[in-house]
């Protein structure tokens, strides 16, 4: 029976949370509307400004999904859906790092047993190898390094165990446990020993175990591509010189580290587990909160937990990059998930989808979000221009070779060799061209046919220059030698003498 006065309060509460819930714009809370329209505006302008084809955006509010939806084309031309199937690259090491868990809680692995209790093949070329733990692995703490196993340009394996077999070659950078050192080949081996422990194909494990149970039914895994990719998935992009150029994925190994193909719909199931404390929208449980905890807690000096990054501002994220896609993840202090997905890979002014991310977690939070501004197309107008200069320094030193080996045909040759040295150091950044951009960008390992896909404008100004470099070395040298042949004096003849009179 209502007490006096309280049936009032309650239709009154009732109609303001209707009002409110009906009210347009602002960011999403319990019970209210997320602008829709305003993550249009802001995802379009986003997507012109940084030059990205097409785009896929999943934004969730604890166990409610928000928003998903497409924007723009894939490479075939046909419109980029939610349900458009995208790879998610390396945020695939969060669906890694959560079997693992799952195996955890079964009380089958133990994070800080060493690798080989459950990895009895497992060897690195170093001694210290013995003590590299499973939590090691998941926090990219091994002491496995790109710089310690060049997994991307070293040949590429075609399964899970020869991956293993594989990183016999590896050396440590470091002690086991004590840094933070970034690579594929951790989550290799954390899925291989997916695999063993659970006696089945880590695809399949992942399947059954994760996928299936958070119902994300249009998400796969592959190992190495573009063998394994669906047929589904349409050629991701490179960018050169103001142009999304459909391209294949060059051939990588990417079983547990950056394997997994998935769409907007499914990535927002996905978020909705992880700001649930491991339950999917239906109640049904993943993971415990523990584990969800466990997960994304980082230790000692590193920000990086088990698949996912931490930082100061509360904020869990993860991004992916592959050549010719990527994507990202995010999940706030306030209980949104964003999940992104775009159809362009890495480049030299392209690292991720990070400003895409924070610029929607600014507006679901109340903000107004900066749509940057696009740099990838000056970048490769300088480098264009780059390439113009040498072209035409190059032709115009090829044009007079005649001149200059009159000009200097009389030095000596060791001297002439040393002029003509500095013609060759196109051609050495060119080769070692990989091993700079390695340098650069903290220690990742590339290859050429990748870096060619990184950035052709940068690979094609190199190559240009250490072409006609070398041309007008090898021209000029021809010259000299004819030049000195045509003016060789032949044998000597006898002066007449002169008789006195």
């Amino acid at each position: 029976m209502w007490q006096r006065g309280t049936w009032w309060r309650g239709l009154f509460v009732v109609v303001v949370a209707l009002v409110l819930g009906a009210v347009p714009g602002g960011p999403v809370f319990a019970g209210e509307r997320l602008d829709t329209a305003a993550v249009d505006r802001f995802v379009v302008e986003f997507a012109r400004q940084a030059a990205y084809p097409g785009v896929a955006v999943a934004i969730t509010k604890g166990d409610q999904v928000l928003h998903v939806a497409g924007y723009g084309k894939d490479s075939s031309g046909a419109p980029v859906t939610a349900a458009t199937p995208m790879p998610v690259a390396s945020v695939s090491k969060s669906f890694t790092a959560l079997a693992v868990m799952r195996l955890v809680e079964a009380g089958r692995v133990e994070l800080d047993a060493p690798v080989r209790t459950y990895l009895p093949d497992f060897r690195v070329d170093d001694p210290r190898g013995e003590r590299i733990t499973v939590r090691q692995l998941l926090t990219h703490t091994s002491g496995i390094t790109d710089g310690t196993l060049a997994e991307k340009s070293l040949p590429q394996p075609g399964s899970l165990a020869e991956a293993v077999v594989r990183a016999g070659r590896a050396t440590l950078a470091t002690e086991p446990g004590t840094k933070y050192a970034y690579t594929n080949t951790n989550y290799h081996l954390a899925a291989r020993l997916v695999e063993v422990v659970s006696g089945e194909p880590f695809a399949d494990h992942l399947r059954r175990h994760v996928l299936d149970p958070i119902g994300m039914r249009a998400t796969s895994h592959v190992a190495l591509t573009p063998r394994d990719l669906p047929g589904a998935v349409a050629k991701g992009h490179v960018y050169a010189y103001g142009a999304s150029v459909p391209t294949a994925e060059p051939e990588r190994f990417v079983a547990g580290s950056d394997g997994l193909v998935s769409t907007a719909e499914d990535m927002a199931k996905w978020l909705v587990v992880h700001n649930s404390g491991g339950r999917t929208a239906s109640g049904e449980r993943v993971l415990s909160e523990w584990g969800m905890a466990t997960m994304r807690r980082a230790e000692g000096d590193s920000t990086y937990a088990m698949g996912w990054d931490t930082g100061d501002d509360g904020r869990v994220r993860h991004g992916g990059i592959w050549f010719t896609y990527a994507a990202g993840q995010v999940l706030l202090p306030s209980g949104h998930g964003i999940a992104v997905l775009v159809n362009t890979g890495v480049a030299l002014t392209h690292e991720g989808t990070t400003a895409l991310e924070d610029g929607l977690a600014t507006l679901v939070t109340g903000g107004t979000p900066d749509v940057g501004s696009g740099t990838r197309l000056i970048v490769d107008l300088v480098l264009a221009a780059l390439t113009l200069v040498s072209l035409a320094l190059g032709v115009r030193n090829l044009r007079r070779v005649g001149r200059w080996a009159r000009r200097f045909g009389d030095r000596p040759w060791w001297r002439l060799a040393l002029r003509l040295a500095p013609r060759l150091v196109p051609l050495g950044v060119l080769v070692a061209l990989p091993a700079i951009t390695t340098l650069v960008a903290g220690g990742r390992d590339i290859s050429h046919v990748q870096l060619a896909h990184y950035s052709p404008a940068l690979v094609v100004w190199v190559a240009v220059a250490a072409v006609l470099n070398l041309g007008v070395g090898v021209a000029r040298g021809v010259a000299l030698v004819r030049l000195r042949g045509a003016v060789r004096p032949g044998p000597s003849v006898p002066s007449p003498q002169l008789t006195a009179r």
